[in-house]
């Protein structure tokens, strides 16, 4: 692999924090926000046992509180960096910072970020990364501002130029382009060699339009491990079987098949009436370990044994995350990892 050229790393890849917002009460976490926040306390405490993190906080009440709580755990401080940042919500794998790596310099692309295709009110979020920018918290960086809606979670890469997305989210966003002037936008400004579409494959309960990270997620350049459905009975499992039977058809750069990892399908998770997208492939890859979202369901500890046999060579470390699905997203929504290297 030559370092030389700007490319985009995988999320395997050495990293330098992962960063994240702090939940309060002007966010949509208000109505329950307790229950978030001791979500929010187990991330920390597991990622700081392997690397920094960075902490978005509105304002000086809420990193006070933050601080507090976090001590109270006994989280490890000495890797906790607060960010005085105004934000709307906390997904901040969908509004933080694409980082591309060009040796030791580095390329911030700020997409634009529209609620979920204006769902929601977003403005704050949108400048989020530019906020992060003019805070020099990133060594050898430039950002570069991209007039094109795009979310983090709608995309997942290998680190060796092939992309992972699904073909509804980005129809959704820009319905006037084609497949072929979407893969070549995203190619351009993600510096991929191919983009791989997957045309099947939901969530109820999910507001992003079929994020892919909440369906198919790379476990390796030859592995992908992805969301499984094998109760016939379910609403899900026509549409999960045909993704499946999609990723099974695709095929590595050098033409072979992937190897592939089907992820258990938890009992349905219903909240005041409403079904709630609980997904074992919103996983967060951080140094030596995989943090896999928990929802206190029997298949929690399958999906802890699949991840082990997807990645052999790291730890996964569930975290209680069924608090956070009452909002429509889970562990890896919640997160944006940072390449080695980028954090002054």
């Amino acid at each position: 692999m030559n370092h030389d050229v700007l490319r985009f790393p995988a999320e395997w890849e050495p990293q330098s924090a992962v960063l994240i917002a702090w939940p309060h009460a002007d966010t949509d976490w208000a109505e329950r926000l307790g229950e978030v926040e001791d979500t929010y306390i187990a991330l920390v405490g597991a990622i700081t046992r392997l690397e920094p993190v960075l902490i978005c906080v509105a304002d000086d009440d809420v990193e006070a509180y933050a601080r507090a709580r976090l001590s109270s755990a006994r989280v490890d401080m000495g890797r906790v960096t607060f960010v005085p940042l105004a934000y709307d919500d906390t997904w901040l794998r969908d509004s933080g910072p694409i980082t591309l790596r060009q040796g030791a310099s580095f390329r911030l692309l700020d997409f634009r970020f529209t609620g979920w295709g204006g769902k929601f009110d977003a403005s704050l979020d949108d400048r989020l990364v530019e906020g992060l920018d003019g805070l020099n918290l990133f060594a050898n960086s430039v950002r570069q501002s991209i007039d094109f809606a795009l979310e983090g979670g709608a995309i997942e890469t290998d680190g060796a130029g092939t992309l992972l997305t699904t073909w509804q989210c980005l129809h959704e966003r820009h319905p006037q382009l084609s497949r072929d002037e979407l893969t070549a936008k995203l190619s351009g400004w993600l510096k991929q060699d191919r983009v791989l579409w997957l045309d099947h494959g939901y969530l109820e309960g999910d507001d992003t339009d079929a994020h892919v990270d909440t369906l198919a997620r790379f476990a390796g350049p030859d592995a992908i491990t992805f969301q499984s459905c094998d109760d016939p009975d379910d609403s899900h499992h026509a549409e999960l079987q045909a993704m499946a039977d999609e990723i099974a058809a695709l095929r590595t750069a050098d033409g072979q098949p992937y190897r592939l990892f089907p992820l258990p399908w938890p009992q349905p998770i219903v909240d005041e009436g409403r079904r709630l997208a609980a997904s074992y492939a919103n996983f967060l890859i951080v140094n030596g370990a995989v943090l896999m979202p928990a929802y206190g369901d029997p298949a929690d500890a399958r999906a802890q044994a699949v991840l082990a046999e997807a990645f052999p060579d790291r730890e996964v470390v569930a975290v209680p995350c069924r608090s956070l699905i009452w909002q429509n997203g889970s562990l890896h929504c919640i997160t944006m990892q940072l390449p080695a290297g980028l954090v002054a």
